[in-house]
């Protein structure tokens, strides 16, 4: 059982950072199937345990892993590949929202979860329903394990108010939110060790607070009913 990852992934991202071309990773592609394939073990075993407090749609460490290969067609930057690899966890159904993600990059490891870009519709539902009652939101955010784990809620924000909102409504601090996101960064050393599994699964539970809010008013009107 994979508990945490190996120095070796690490190894191995650094070096294609330093090397991303073509021609390096053609030379060394049995070595990085050999790292996803750890990552791949490893988003298995995180997927087998979150299935245990939650609904979790992604089949399998495989399918969560994104690929290391960019898609430069619009980017400044015509490196070809990733210096990370990273994988995602999605909830079941429509009536459980939000998404779990993992990222390792040396230097740069954190987990996260939330609405990273919520549509149209439901970012104006979202902001309806807290203008509505502001307070299950503030109490989720005041509590001592989403400081613990996540300091405050993050994601970009207008610089004035929504359309059709007060900018002197007393939430308008959540009202400006376009993204809502929560964010955990961990070191590269809390990674490897052993009982990193156990500290993503913790992490990722921590937000379930906040996402069965979400869900709740994301799938509800403004009375209470469900929407069908």
């Amino acid at each position: 059982m994979l508990t945490g990852i190996p120095s070796s992934v690490f190894d191995f991202l650094h070096d294609i950072k330093a090397n991303n071309n073509r021609e390096w990773f053609s030379e060394n592609k049995e070595r990085y199937l050999k790292q996803h394939a750890i990552v791949v073990e490893f988003a298995d075993e995180l997927i087998n345990k979150m299935q245990t407090v939650d609904s979790i749609e992604t089949p399998s460490g495989k399918k969560s892993i994104f690929r290391i290969y960019k898609d430069v067609r619009f980017s400044k930057d015509k490196a070809p590949y990733k210096i990370n690899i990273g994988g995602s966890l999605t909830r079941a159904t429509k009536y459980l929202r939000g998404g779990y993600y993992f990222h390792i990059e040396p230097g740069n490891c954190f987990v996260g979860g939330g609405f990273w870009a919520p549509n149209p519709d439901d970012l104006k539902h979202i902001r309806e329903q807290i203008a509505a009652d502001p307070q299950p939101l503030r109490e989720i955010l005041a509590s001592k394990e989403f400081i613990t784990h996540f300091g405050e809620l993050q994601g970009e924000k207008l610089k004035s108010a929504p359309k059709g909102f007060d900018k002197n409504h007393p939430a308008i601090d959540l009202l400006n939110f376009k993204q809502f996101l929560l964010m955990k960064s961990f070191t590269d050393e809390e990674v490897m060790k052993d009982n990193y599994l156990e500290s993503l699964f913790d992490t990722f539970k921590a937000m379930r607070p906040f996402f069965d809010y979400m869900s709740e008013i994301l799938t509800t009107d403004l009375n209470g009913e469900l929407i069908v």
